[in-house]
């Protein structure tokens, strides 16, 4: 069973908030985040309520100081994250990957239906971005570089005509696209 627990202060000090799904608002137990134990599974973590703001993906470990780290992140192109605010759970998929990207919102332009990871749009599909998709199998993260770097967004089964209004501040385009499977 997935597991995250929350403290407020750095190096797992403080009172703590333990959770094993997703949560909105962190900050309804917790008056700041500033560390965390990840001790099953995987999630994503957000910087603002509601799963939205910048979002990265923690598999088991230990996070002590998310300000060492958020700084650290931004000096890998990665987005800085200084507090959580927000969590989701990410279940385990022992299934199949699907997923149809477009180029454009609203389902437009070129499109792609993909199976497995994809390092870069442009050198596999001679596709400049990714506007919109259609997730019919599997969890799948999402970056704005080729490579798996920089910001990334994190995708379930569903469909998302627009993936700009997810909340992701100033995230230029995606890149690149990744399995979650033997990452939890």
């Amino acid at each position: 069973m997935a597991r995250i627990i929350f403290y407020e202060e750095r190096n797992f000090q403080g009172r703590s908030y333990e959770c094993s799904s997703d949560c909105t608002d962190i900050h309804m137990h917790l008056t700041r985040c500033n560390s965390c134990r990840v001790e099953n599974g995987c999630f994503m973590v957000y910087d603002r309520a509601n799963f939205m703001g910048n979002q990265v993906f923690l598999r088991r470990g230990e996070y002590s100081d998310f300000q060492c780290m958020g700084s650290m992140m931004g000096m890998m192109g990665m987005p800085m994250m200084e507090t959580v605010h927000s969590c989701r759970m990410i279940p385990m998929n022992r299934g199949q990957f699907r997923m149809k990207i477009y180029e454009r919102d609203n389902y437009g332009g070129k499109t792609q239906e993909l199976m497995d990871d994809c390092e870069s749009l442009q050198d596999r599909y001679l596709m400049s971005d990714c506007q919109s998709c259609n997730v019919m199998d599997g969890h799948w993260l999402m970056f704005e570089q080729p490579n798996y770097k920089g910001r990334m967004m994190y995708v379930r089964p569903g469909e998302y005509r627009n993936l700009r209004d997810m909340g992701m501040p100033n995230m230029t385009r995606i890149s690149s696209i990744r399995r979650i499977m033997d990452m939890c």
